[in-house]
């Protein structure tokens, strides 16, 4: 390939190469040149085009493929544009040449084919520079057309398009040549002739103008003709030119009125009126506006009727969105006459009006639902209301009438029904679409529109009372709030009007309907409505029989009304459900005999009844086995059962019933039929076991029945086809926009599509496609599909006896439809038994497999694959294969050859790789010859198809066969016509197998590979460059594929470009442009799957493609302008297919979290922009800081504004649904800033890296557009896009909450905006907003307090106000709730609220706090003082206020979710009318709002009891101010129950129950979900409950709690990761076991008080471990404390665990510094190990201390690590200190423990040496200075006995010595530190060995410092530490040594004095040093004068130094002083904080 990369072709390569590859290699090498030539320099290009020239004029010669000549005369084009024109008209003369050749061999047409392709090429590039040889190239092509077959017509006519769009208005001489000869074409046989020529025809009108004005109705006529017979592209091609056409003629202003004062302009009346007439009478003559429309005789092909559906949908969007809503009422009356009495012709039957009226349905949904924004939409539907009314009007006065004219009334009345049907179902889709939007709608009352359509539900059609019904059910969805109010209005008309047969069926399928949209509304309705609907349904049951004008009426309704409530679920059936089982008993006789009796009395009226009333039971027991499963336990089932059998008798009894009495009871029996068939269906089997074989019989006899059309294969097969195997078929059973109306042809003429009337019963079911109305089949089809169904399951159940004898009945009765059934025979047996078995299936399913029916044989494939799974046998299997390759070896029609080549590869897809490489060779061998017969594409078709099965299945298996497939491949693409689009796709989804087979080998660098690769990429160019958009999709599945394998190899920048350019045609206007939905997803989903990779890269080769395209696109997706990003946002408001949406939004969010941060500005001004589009819609005031910005808001005066002037604004009137998303980008945007650099939430940091770099862009900046997107989307209409937008204020004041304002300090940025965010919460907290939004401001609202962003009280007061309403609203009680949703609805709204509270008044406790103990740091200046007592104290003084009710509420609140967290055996113990905030029947519901709330609940309860210390004077004072009903329960006054009033103590005790009850619930069994915040506040509460004494003691005093608590924190920290929680846990586990060290020491003190006469021996032991020192397991709190401790140790320093590190000899690594984290928790740890001792007992001590001192000893040996300064880490002070508390414990003195401790002790001190003796091998880090430490604090802390051991003394005292030669200044400084406390120890015992040891060594080392005097600070440090060691031994030496030490240290003293003149001069270290040494001096001369004197006098030298010293000092000494204080500050300052640390 790589010779390929020419200018001119390489002829030597190419000659060397083969006859496929020579194609291949052609190709490739006209894909280069054709972007060589743009990318070369116009000379080098001049130079060869000669060459060039020729060499292209060979290949167009030698007979190139269809793809190839496309490129060939492309390159051809683009070479004469750059090179030289003037050989161009040669070339043409040689194309015209070829035209004319008269040879007609079909080796000779792809010469001709190509010539025609180059000269429209030549003419679309070069355009009227080619002068006037058009009319000769024209006339030439158009004469060459007469004889050509089809795939010429079809080039030509493309052709005539290119030349038409090269030559513009130049070409006017020829036109009504080409309109001819595509009038020709657009009716010929071969659909793609009859596409092309739409396309032409849609050129022509460019510039023809009489297409649209004189020969408008011919083009008509032309295009309903076309219509006929056509496909699903050809409506699309054809209805595009129509609709394009006729809107043309409305809009163009015609060019020189005055010369043309001939052509008159054409009116919308007409137009609509030339639409009108296709659609009623299609194409058969055409008499304009005169009479005879009425006498048309003959029915409209359904064909033309959806192609001009279509075209409708296309003029309108031509015209466009502004226009629509301009002549909406024009259009609107238009399009519902087209179903009106006034053309009876389209809906004189049944099946016609369906058919019509869905096709209204789609003109109306497709232009209102897709052209208009939401106002205008609004607009619509109030024109929709009117037009409802004048109907209602006309049916009134007919039925007013009485009974003069009533014949002509039903006639009105019927004809009215369908306007009113497709009126009613648009209103409902409108509604639906507008969500809460449309609530202004709705409180309109001039339009009257919830009046309109209940006044509807009496009409006296079915299915306008059902369309009705529905479009309440859509309000319903759209409108929660008016489901309640609807439902009641509907139950109370129902009640009234009982005697209306039409108001009692209308208000039923109202009531159902409205049932049916409760599962839609996540709030509900309340619980009480159920059983009004069970009372009333029960009363309509039993009052049937009374009135025989009504029973029948009446029975369907209570029926319908018991289906739909099961709907509600098991929560409100369970409670109606005895009498619902009951009702069932009833309907059905109790035994064969009555059902006998019964058959002989009655007559056709009261059977017809009875099968209603039956079916209907049938259905309701249907539904609640389908919707409430968890109620269907044994003991129901059993109930259920005993009408079964009845209910099956009476079924074999149906046929005689119906020869009795005729024709009226044929539906009744047939729908009874259904109801059966489904019930038993979703029945399990072996409750029916009995009646299998009964049943089978009545399903065979149903499925061979002589009178269902051959029309059942239609829709009974695709669903037992495979899905991919469908799509061979036929393009209308895939998915695509138009699938509405298409669905109809699919059918079949005869046959009805569904609708609603055809089962009320599925109004109430879950909807399947979204928003639209449910559409039943007819009863006589959908009990086919049942009884398909039922058959399969009963089969499988039966004997095999039985089963043979039904398999021959069906083969002997062998019907059409007989292969479906087959489908199930064979799916769903689990073996099928014996020989004669399988032979006989063997022989259906191989019939099928030659039906002449495609989808028949499509079936057949599948099950004869399945037959062979079931049978799962190899030799079997085998034979399969082998009748098919003999059947496909001999047959040559096509019908075998489809079936049996399918039938293989369905063999492959259920059995895989089939076992044996010889099949796939033999199977592979044979459907490569069937793909090339280039006969019959359908062969080719299937057989490819079949091949990619085999590809996908074989997996490894195939690699041989890659390259001959591959090349075969490329071949069939190069050459199969377009024309045959069908081969082309099954040729993609064999590529795409190909791809997915070779898989990442295709990075491979090999030879072979990177062929194999090229050819890939070159399928995918051929199939790109395919008109078929299908094949367009497959080739970019393929790239998608490709890209995933090899990304490297596959070229971005033309991929994006590719999907850009399909993207953009499509989104402008949805109808218009590429109408393939198929295509648009497969973009999107490449598009995904690049922008996970890539985004950026994407990104910007779009705004390059963009940039560089000609055209100009329209305005809407400008991707210039908004990007990438933008254009998919506005793509994503229009789209409305479900997995489309879902794939744009994917990928935007892919795009947002790789590049929001870089393009930040781009993606806020999107959201802003589609969240402000809709900001003149609300009619929410802004607030004065946003008018600022809003300048002038009156661009939207008028709803139809021009497009024109709207170019800032690149969003008209996105939907709800678009700004929610835009709402929820915000949201991520802000996280994604999060995890980028902190500058995003710094303003002063920001600011300057904006000045540095104007680039730079951060989140900060745009702090104003977020808090006014918030704000604008909090306040708008949309209930869902309010909630986003209240979250995103959330997210925006929990982010920006703490940023200050830099040019305010003290102030934070988000000051400024309080008003704004007051306005945006205020709407939330009026009455009629729903819960949801009210509790997500209830949330915004506490944390906007809790921020502190507002300190001032006054401000703050605002939002606290609505706080405050909102408490006084859920204080009224539950009779003053409002009854519009569910009781949890009210339930979550109070609990948002109590815990909105709560937050607050937790975040004021910790501030006043914080204020009472300021932290020891002050904080800034002016923060400290903001922050200072005054706002922080006033927050929780405005919460103080209410704190009395809130407590109450609170502890109320608490107490049910006490109650709730009950496991289900306690069910019965609870409260039977609910707790304080929900009732009984919905606390399933309620759990959920409880489990977000009780957490913060707790801890404020807990902070609110502790803050009152349980003093509490009356715990029910105050009870007055609250009207709520508290339940009787412990918090409240017994009273009520008549129990006496509990005192004080028990409410406390049961209050700190209550908390601690739920705390160890939720910490016992953490789930999964619980939230980080809920486990910290139950711990904080915890902790809050322990910080008093009162409930400590509670714990202290009762161990089993103690320890139960410890056990659950111990789980907590194993099971939670996070630090914050473990230590908080850990805090929590030092306050308990401070609480049972106050309570031991309680009970010593009291038991030394009462016993304090008898004898000390007496005593008893307190504390754990007793007499005997044994701590049990599970009984011990200190046992429990000491696991948890170790878990925590052990998790941070694994060396600590002995298991680990073997034994304890061998030493693991160097020790470490632990993160902050870590070493945080270790200290806490330590310091609870610490606490241990003083619980136990002095035996329990003894053996705890172990332990203790272990860990201890090991943290400070595994931690002891040497940092800088000489500083301890954290964890090494911890341990000492703990240490510290350990050995001063009172135990180590107590008389029991004495001994024991001691040994202990002494070991542990040996421990610490020995820690030492091991730095030489291992631990070179550990620091000195830390084990030095930890010697002394056991020389100072214990008894003296512990250390004065001779041996444990001398090693110690070598420790000294040793550290004392360190030469490191910082360790000699501690250690001068530590000796000087050691020497001043009170004790000689202890301190005189140190002395005596170390006393010389220190002198020595001063002196040798006085020789060679100090030069730095440190030496300064080391000889005043040292100094002061030699004055504290002074002190404490007895007096006849003292004149010795002194006599040492004066010298070294003076000798550091300076006289006056060296003053001057000396270093700032000898100045500090002589300062100190005056200093010293002079304390000393007057303590030991005598001494002082004695030296003195004895070295004169020294005497008089002093002086001089002195001297100098003196008038200097008032300055110095001061100073000479502060350099000793440091050293000072470290040895005190020593000491207070641990010694």
């Amino acid at each position: 390939m790589e010779s390929a990369h020419s200018l001119l072709l390489n002829e030597e390569a190419y000659n060397q190469l083969g006859e496929v590859q020579k194609a291949e290699f052609i190709f490739e090498w006209l894909r280069y040149l054709e972007k060589l030539l743009l990318a070369t320099n116009r000379s080098d290009v001049k130079e060869k085009q000669k060459t060039l020239v020729e060499q292209l004029l060979y290949l167009l010669n030698s007979s190139p493929g269809p793809p190839t000549r496309k490129l060939l005369a492309k390159n051809l084009a683009i070479l004469y544009s750059i090179g030289d024109t003037f050989s161009v008209y040669e070339t043409i003369d040689k194309c015209n040449d070829l035209i004319r050749s008269k040879d007609d061999s079909p080796s000779y047409l792809p010469t001709k084919l190509a010539a025609v392709v180059c000269l429209g090429s030549l003419y679309k590039k070069l355009g009227r520079i080619l002068g006037n040889t058009f009319t000769d190239t024209v006339g030439n092509i158009l004469k060459a057309m007469k004889s050509a077959e089809s795939q010429g017509r079809y080039e030509i006519m493309l052709s005539l398009q290119n030349i038409l769009k090269g030559l513009g208005a130049a070409a006017t001489p020829c036109h009504r040549d080409v309109y001819k000869a595509a009038r020709s074409c657009l009716t010929d046989r071969s659909m793609a002739v009859r596409c092309a020529a739409a396309k032409c025809l849609l050129e022509l009108q460019n510039e023809a103008i009489f297409m649209w004005s004189t020969d408008l109705d011919s083009v008509a006529t032309l295009c309903f003709k076309s219509f006929e017979g056509s496909n699903y592209d050809v409506r699309i091609s054809v209805s595009k030119l129509l609709g394009t056409v006729l809107a043309k003629a409305i809009i163009s202003k015609h060019p020189g009125a005055a010369s043309r004062q001939s052509i008159r302009r054409v009116t919308l009346e007409e137009i609509l009126e030339l639409l009108g007439t296709g659609f009623l009478r299609g194409s058969s003559g055409f008499l304009r506006a005169s009479g005879d429309m009425l006498k048309g005789t003959s029915s409209v092909s359904r064909d033309v009727r959806v192609g001009v559906t279509q075209a409708y949908v296309v003029f309108i969007s031509t015209l466009g969105g502004a226009w629509l809503e301009k002549y909406f009422a024009a259009f609107l009356s238009h399009i519902l006459s087209l179903v009106s009495q006034s053309h009876p012709k389209a809906t004189q039957t049944q099946i016609d009006a369906v058919c019509c009226r869905r096709c209204v349905s789609f003109i109306l949904r497709a232009t209102i639902g897709g052209l208009l924004g939401e106002k205008a939409q609004i607009a619509a539907a109030k024109e929709i209301c009117q037009a409802i009314w004048k109907l209602k009007k006309v049916v009134d006065a007919v039925m007013s009438d009485g009974n003069l004219e009533t014949r002509l009334g039903s006639a009105d009345v019927a004809a009215s029904q369908h306007m009113l049907v497709c009126a009613l179902q648009e209103l409902g889709n409108l509604i639906h679409s507008l969500g809460t939007t449309a609530a202004p709608l709705l409180q309109d009352s001039s339009a009257g529109l919830l009046d309109s359509v209940i006044s509807v539900i009496l009409h006296p059609s079915i299915s306008v009372r059902l369309a009705a019904a529905w479009c309440l059910h859509c309000i319903a969805v759209a409108l929660p709030s008016y489901l309640t109010p609807l439902l009641d209005r509907c139950l109370e008309r129902l009640t009234v009007l009982k005697s209306s047969p039409e108001a009692v069926t209308g208000f039923s399928f109202a009531v159902a309907a409205l049932l049916g949209a409760v599962k839609h509304c996540p709030l509900g309705i309340p619980h009480g409505k159920g059983k009004m609907i069970m009372t009333l349904a029960e009363d309509l049951l039993c009052s049937a029989a009374q009135n025989s004008r009504l029973s029948a009426q009446r029975t369907q309704a209570g029926w319908l009304l018991i289906a739909a409530l099961m709907t509600l679920g098991p929560a409100v059936v369970s409670h109606h459900l005895a009498r619902v089982l009951l009702l069932w008993k009833c309907v059905f006789p109790a035994s064969p005999k009555d059902l006998e009796t019964e058959k002989s009395r009655g007559d056709s009226f009261t059977w017809q009844v009875t099968l209603e009333g039956r079916a209907g039971a049938l259905c309701a027991i249907k539904s609640f086995v389908s919707y409430c499963g968890d109620l269907l336990t044994e003991e129901v089932i059993q109930r259920l059962l005993p009408p079964i059998p009845c209910a099956v008798d009476l079924l074999t009894q149906l046929s005689s019933i119906l020869k009795t009495y005729g024709t009226p009871l044929k539906m009744p029996s047939i729908v009874y039929r259904q109801r059966l068939y489904e019930l038993l269906i979703v029945l399990p089997p072996e409750t029916y076991e009995g009646h299998l074989c009964v049943i089978l019989k009545e399903l065979a006899a149903d499925l061979t029945a002589s009178d269902i059309q051959v029309a059942a294969s239609t829709f009974l097969l695709p669903p037992l086809c495979h899905q991919d195997d469908l799509l061979i078929l036929s393009p209308l059973l895939q998915e695509t926009d138009h699938r509405f109306i298409e669905e109809q042809l699919l059918l079949g003429n005869g046959i009805a599509c569904g609708s609603l009337e055809y089962d009320p019963y599925s109004i109430y079911e879950k909807d399947i496609d979204g928003d639209s109305v449910p559409k039943p089949l007819p009863p006589t089809l959908s009990v086919i599909s049942s009884a398909a169904k039922l058959f399969g399951i009963v089969c499988a159940h039966v004997g095999e006896a039985q089963r043979l004898l039904t398999l021959e009945q069906l083969w002997n009765s062998i019907k059409h439809t007989k292969g479906a059934r087959q489908q199930y025979v064979a799916a769903s047996k689990g073996s099928l038994g014996p020989e004669e078995m399988r032979r006989l299936v063997l022989t259906l399913v191989t019939g099928a497999l030659e039906s002449p029916n495609p989808l028949l044989r499509c079936a057949a494939a599948e099950a004869w694959a399945r037959l062979a799974q079931v049978v799962d046998d190899g030799a079997f299997t085998a034979g399969l294969a082998q009748i098919s390759f003999d059947k496909l070896k001999s047959a040559r029609d096509v019908v075998t050859r489809t079936g049996h080549s399918l039938a293989l590869g369905s063999l492959h897809r259920y059995l895989g790789g089939m076992s044996s490489s010889q099949h796939l060779n033999s199977c592979v061998g044979v459907l490569y010859t069937l793909s090339q017969d280039s006969t019959s594409p359908d062969v080719q078709t299937w057989a490819l198809h079949s091949l990619s099965l085999i590809i996908d299945s074989a997996g490894p298996l195939y690699n041989a066969h890659v390259e001959p497939t591959l090349s075969l491949i490329i071949m069939l693409l190069l050459n199969v016509p377009p024309t045959h689009a069908e081969v082309h796709q099954s040729l993609g989804r064999c590529l795409n197998a190909l791809i997915t087979t070779l898989g990442p080998e295709l990075q491979g660098n090999s030879a072979s590979m990177s062929t194999l690769r090229a050819s890939c990429l070159l399928g995918c160019a051929v199939m790109q460059d395919n008109p078929d958009c299908l094949v367009q999709a497959q080739a970019i599945s393929c790239l998608q594929q490709l890209h995933m394998f090899a990304p490297r190899y596959v070229n971005l920048s033309s991929l994006v470009n590719c999907l850009c350019e399909i993207l953009l045609d499509n989104s402008v206007l949805v109808n218009l442009c590429s109408p393939y939905l198929l295509l648009r997803r497969a973009v999107l989903a490449c598009l995904r799957q690049l922008v996970q990779r890539e985004a950026a890269e994407v990104s910007e080769h779009a705004v390059m493609f963009a940039k560089d395209s000609k055209e100009k696109f329209i305005p809407d997706a400008n991707i210039r302008e908004v990007g990438l990003e933008g254009a998919l946002l506005t793509l994503l408001d229009k789209e409305t297919d479900q997995r489309l949406c879902h794939d744009i939004k994917e990928t935007l969010n892919h795009m947002l979290t790789s590049m929001a941060v870089e393009k930040l500005s781009l993606w806020l001004k999107l959201c802003k922009d589609v969240l402000a589009a809709s900001a003149d819609f609300t009619t929410v005031t802004c607030v004065d800081t946003m008018q600022e910005e809003e300048g002038d808001k009156g661009d939207d005066d008028s709803v139809l504004t021009t497009r024109n002037d709207e170019k800032s604004h690149p969003f008209t009137n996105p939907r709800w649904a678009t700004r929610v998303f835009a709402a929820e980008c915000v949201c991520k945007i802000i996280s994604q800033c999060e995890n980028a650099s902190s500058a995003h939430f710094d303003i002063t940091l920001a600011q300057e890296m904006k000045k540095r770099d104007s680039r730079n862009d951060f989140l900060v900046l745009h702090l104003a557009d977020l808090i006014r997107m918030a704000f604008m989307a909090a306040t708008d209409h949309s209930d869902q896009l309010r909630l986003s937008g209240l979250e995103t204020l959330l997210v925006v004041i929990r982010r920006f909450a703490s940023i200050p304002e830099p040019e305010f300090p003290g102030h934070v940025i988000l000051e400024q905006y309080q008003a704004n965010v007051g306005a945006a919460l205020r709407p939330a907290f009026t009455s009629e907003t729903p819960p949801d939004v009210t509790a997500k401001a209830c949330q915004v609202c506490s944390a906007w307090i809790a921020s502190g962003v507002v300190s001032d009280l006054n401000d703050l007061r605002r939002v606290h106000q609505l706080l405050v309403s909102s408490l006084t609203k859920i204080q009224a009680g539950k009779e003053a709730q409002s009854h519009l949703y569910n009781e949890s609805a009210s339930t979550m709204e109070i609990l948002a609220v109590l815990k909105a509270w709560a937050e607050v008044y937790i975040i004021a406790v910790q501030r006043h706090k914080n204020n009472k103990h300021p932290l020891k740091t002050t904080t800034g200046s002016e923060e400290g003082v903001r922050s200072g007592s005054y706002p922080s104290d006033g927050l929780l003084d405005l919460v103080h206020t209410d704190l009395g009710t809130l407590s109450r509420l609170w502890l109320a609140a608490l107490q049910d979710f006490a109650l709730l967290t009950l496991p289900s055996e306690f069910a019965s113990q609870l409260p039977v009318e609910g707790g304080a905030f929900y009732t009984a029947e919905t606390s399933e519901n309620a759990k959920l709002h409880y489990s977000n709330s009780w957490a913060l609940i707790l801890h404020a309860t807990a902070l609110w009891l502790t803050s009152t210390g349980f003093v509490v004077a009356d715990p029910d004072e105050g009870a007055s101010h609250l009207s709520r009903p508290v339940t009787p329960t412990s918090m409240c006054q017994g009273s009520s129950s008549g129990a006496p009033v509990k005192s004080p103590e028990d409410v406390y005790t049961d209050r700190v129950h209550l908390i601690l009850g739920i705390s160890v619930e939720f910490l016992c069994s953490l789930r999964a979900d619980a939230t980080m915040e809920s486990i910290t506040a139950c711990l904080h509460a915890l902790q809050a409950l322990l910080d008093v004494p009162w409930p400590r003691c509670k714990i202290g005093s009762d161990q089993d709690l103690g320890i139960e608590l410890l056990n659950v924190l111990h789980r907590v920290i194993l099971t939670r990761e996070s630090p914050s929680i473990q230590l908080a846990s850990l805090e929590v586990v030092r306050q308990i076991i401070c609480a049972a060290q106050e309570h031991v020491k309680e009970k010593r003190r009291s038991a030394e008080v009462d016993d304090g006469a008898a004898e000390k021996e007496t005593l008893p032991e307190f504390g754990e471990g007793k007499d005997t020192g044994g701590l049990v397991p599970g009984k011990s709190l200190v046992f429990a404390a000491l696991e948890l401790c170790v878990c925590i140790l052990v998790r941070q320093l694994p060396e600590l665990n002995p298991k680990l590190t073997g034994s304890l000899g061998v030493k693991a690594a160097k020790p470490q510094v632990l993160a902050e984290d870590g070493s945080r928790l270790v200290s806490a740890a330590l310091v609870i190990l610490s606490e241990l001792p003083a619980v136990c007992s002095p035996e329990g001590s003894i053996s705890v201390l172990p332990t203790i001192l272990y860990l201890t000893i090991g943290v400070l040996r595994e931690t002891a690590v040497k940092l800088p300064g000489g500083q301890l880490s954290s964890t090494v002070a911890a341990s000492l200190q703990a240490m510290k508390g350990i050995l001063s414990s009172p135990m180590a003195r107590a008389e029991k423990s004495h001994t024991a401790w001691t040994d202990l002790l002494r070991s542990a001190l040996t421990t610490v040496l020995d820690c030492w003796d091991s730095v030489d091998s291992t631990h070179q880090g550990l620091d000195e200075v830390s084990l030095l430490t930890a010697i002394t604090v056991f020389i100072l802390s214990t008894s003296p006995e512990v250390t004065t051991i001779a041996c444990l003394q001398e090693r110690c005292i070598e420790k000294f010595k040793a550290t004392l030669k360190i030469k490191d200044p910082m360790v000699q400084i501690k250690t001068y530190q530590l000796l000087h406390s050691i020497f001043q120890y009170p004790n000689p015992a202890v301190s005189y060995p140190y002395i005596y040891s170390l006393a010389s060594c220190i002198v020595e080392k001063l002196q040798e410092i006085d020789k060679r005097k100090p030069e730095d600070s440190t030496e300064m440090q080391i000889f005043q530490e040292g100094i002061k060691v030699l004055e504290a031994l002074v002190t404490v030496a007895e007096e006849h040594h003292r004149s010795q030490l002194v006599s040492c240290l004066l010298p070294i003293l003076v000798s550091f004095l300076l006289d006056e003149n060296a003053l001057g001069t000396a270093t700032a270290t000898m100045k500090n040093l002589h300062d100190f040494a005056l200093q010293n001096l002079m304390h000393i001369g007057p303590q030991y004068s005598s001494v002082f004197k004695n030296v003195m006098a004895s070295s004169p030298a020294l005497k008089a130094r002093l002086e001089a010293a002195i001297k100098g000092n003196q008038e200097s000494v008032k300055v110095k002083l001061p100073t000479s204080k502060h350099s000793k500050n440091p050293g000072k300052n470290s040895s005190i904080q020593l000491k207070t640390n641990f010694l």
